[in-house]
């Protein structure tokens, strides 16, 4: 059974505030949400919106100008560099636009690397990522090199590193926006399938109407502001 006593991720009153040629611009502006775990949720709106910022402020890759963000009901506004880099090695899944996949490793290297940074021996590495592959349809390219696998293929070794070492929290940025219809689908499949089975948290910052259309819920927001919180 879910814990939701324990957010997966909240905040409270959070502004992002940078400077541009001397102006302030203000991305984020008095976020308070909470989003509880197992949930599948978009963060969507316009472009300059500030959902991006938002994500980026939940995984702790900026810092909030004022208010205050928790992962896993910790406080990770005021930690130090080195105890953020730690939190989001253990507790935060990370998937980017553009894979950010590693190319002289292969997709096994790839999808088992941060299990190598936590220290996890190689033998259980091996075995985790053999069988999350075989879970979402990739087995048999462990070999590969990101050069020899199609868009589809490397998102999904992209969504497999993030996914690997069960993290509280996985934050995908325009997960999509770089595939076609069919390998689209195909690894919305594969994110709703790990949502359910795995329980992770899923929090997207996207454009695409068909993810938008799966959530169970869609934060819309408008001028760094929620607009709107839908459950459906």
């Amino acid at each position: 059974m879910t814990d939701t006593s324990r957010a997966a991720v909240r905040t409270d009153d959070v502004w992002k505030i940078f400077e541009h040629d001397g102006m302030a611009v203000e991305a984020v502006r008095g976020v308070t949400v909470r989003i509880d775990p197992g949930e599948f949720v978009v963060l969507a709106g316009p472009s300059g919106s500030g959902k991006t910022t938002l994500l980026n402020l939940f995984g702790g890759l900026h810092r909030p100008s004022r208010g205050r963000v928790w992962v896993d009901e910790q406080d990770i506004s005021s930690l130090s560099e080195h105890d953020l880099s730690r939190l989001r090695l253990e507790r935060i899944g990370f998937v980017f636009q553009a894979y950010n996949l590693l190319p002289i490793l292969t997709a096994l290297e790839n999808a088992e690397f941060t299990l190598l940074l936590r220290g996890v021996p190689p033998e259980e590495r091996e075995r985790k990522v053999r069988a999350l592959f075989e879970k979402i349809g990739i087995d048999g390219l462990e070999d590969r090199r990101p050069s020899k696998l199609s868009g589809g293929q490397q998102q999904r070794v992209a969504v497999a590193r993030a996914v690997v070492g069960e993290p509280a929290l996985v934050l995908a940025d325009e997960p999509t926006a770089n595939l076609d219809s069919v390998a689209s689908g195909a690894l919305l499949d594969v994110m709703t399938q790990l949502n359910r089975e795995l329980g992770a948290t899923f929090v997207f910052a996207t454009h695409d109407p068909e993810l938008i259309a799966r959530a169970r819920r869609t934060i819309r927001l408008v001028d760094g502001r929620i607009a709107s919180d839908t459950r459906q």
